[in-house]
């Protein structure tokens, strides 16, 4: 069965080439041309993958990421003529998992399409048996994709699970921001390092804690981050 991707984009022309793009490689494809159709249409198909611009009518692809991220973890990624920090760094923080700036190579679009579905499938379609990993005041469930901290559940999208994990699994090594852009998003790109900033200061915020004085992720300062908490001794 093939996988399908709901592509919300007011402006025809580029809808049209995306959706061929995507349709070549055998994806099955809606588009809405405003916001409103992109919540209905969600609603009806249930994508496994969203292609969301900001700039919108009725309601705006912030509203719509929103609102999305309020009822699942497909992936969404923002397609927008809006280059501003601000206005990435906003669209990540409500849990996009990706943001294109137009013009965009349509061939890196779908690159990118394939790279969010292949990580969206194996957090979601394959099951790890029974791995846990206890530490003091925290408790990581893959299998069932749960963070408790001091026995009460935290929810995470899942590009801030995906980090958590990289970085639990591995206690005290230090990851640069660019290793962990690379194992999360699948990617290469030193000009999106950004993106992990912003989702680790968001595992940071559910979790808590500030940078100052962390009990699970450290800043190496020039560098990137580590997993500093301590194992439960008692398990």
């Amino acid at each position: 069965m093939s996988e399908s991707i709901l592509v919300v984009e007011d402006e025809i022309e580029i809808s049209r080439i995306i959706s061929e793009y995507l349709v070549r490689e055998g994806y099955e494809v809606t588009t809405a041309h405003d916001g409103e159709e992109g919540l209905r249409l969600f609603q009806e198909v249930r994508p496994q993958l969203v292609l969301l611009d900001l700039m919108l009518p009725r309601i705006d692809g912030f509203e719509v990421c929103r609102n999305i991220r309020e009822k699942s973890e497909v992936p969404v990624i923002i397609i927008s003529a809006r280059q501003s920090d601000i206005d990435k760094i906003h669209s990540l923080g409500l849990g996009a998992d990706d943001y294109v700036t137009k013009p965009f190579s349509t061939l890196e679009l779908v690159a990118r399409v394939k790279s969010q579905l292949r990580r969206y499938n194996r957090y979601y379609k394959k099951q790890r048996v029974n791995e846990i990993l206890l530490f003091e005041g925290l408790t990581i469930n893959f299998n069932q994709r749960t963070v408790k901290q001091d026995g009460e559940p935290v929810v995470f999208t899942l590009k801030e699970f995906e980090l958590l994990c990289v970085l639990a699994r591995s206690p005290g090594q230090v990851f640069s921001k660019e290793q962990l852009y690379q194992q999360v998003w699948g990617q290469d790109g030193a000009d999106d390092i950004r993106t992990v900033t912003v989702h680790i200061k968001n595992v940071r915020h559910k979790l808590g804690e500030g940078s100052r004085h962390p009990r699970f992720i450290d800043t190496v300062w020039g560098i990137g981050y580590k997993f500093i908490g301590l194992k439960n001794e008692d398990t």
